[in-house]
């Protein structure tokens, strides 16, 4: 499964490609990965990619009408495409781009998600997330706040999406 490093780094790759271009279309060769592909994203049209953003290891693709999220899963890859290649059996989903570019997701073991969201802060995977760890809210007294009465050791403790990942008033 990518980890939080590599979901960044392939978030700053996609941005280049997809920031200020306008999602002409989304082709769905298979809405059946880890939750059913949202109608929203195969209805989208002509809507121009506002930012992409990363919260945890979710990918957050911002459009005028809302939010895609994408997880990766376990085996889920995006890839660039600069001309149109043939898909293969594996790839899931695509997103025609105004530059002619072609976002392509690929996943063997459909265990990723493509969610549609109209507002983050009620997302269903979202909203349970707290601070990113690199951020200014994630200090010595917040870790302390948190982890009074706890009783598990401070490695899992650590290491837990619920406890550092996101809370509600980090989106901008």
């Amino acid at each position: 499964m990518p980890e939080l490093p590599e979901v960044e780094t392939i978030r700053r790759g996609m941005a280049t490609y997809m920031i200020g271009h306008t999602i002409l279309r989304a082709e769905v060769r298979n809405t059946q990965l880890r939750w059913p592909v949202d109608d929203k994203i195969i209805a989208q049209r002509d809507q121009q990619v506002l930012s992409v953003q990363r919260r945890a290891k979710y990918l957050l693709l911002e459009l005028e009408s809302g939010w895609i999220i994408i997880h990766l899963g376990i085996s889920g890859r995006l890839r660039v495409l600069k001309q149109p290649v043939p898909p293969e059996k594996h790839d899931h989903v695509d997103l025609v781009m105004s530059n002619g570019c072609i976002i392509r997701y690929t996943d063997p073991r459909r265990l990723g998600s493509w969610l549609w969201s109209s507002n983050l802060y009620t997302s269903r995977v979202l909203a349970h997330l707290e601070p990113e760890p690199l951020s200014d809210e994630f200090n010595g007294f917040w870790l302390y706040e948190k982890s009074r009465n706890k009783h598990i050791l401070i490695k899992p403790y650590l290491m837990d999406n619920k406890l550092v990942g996101w809370g509600r008033k980090y989106l901008r």
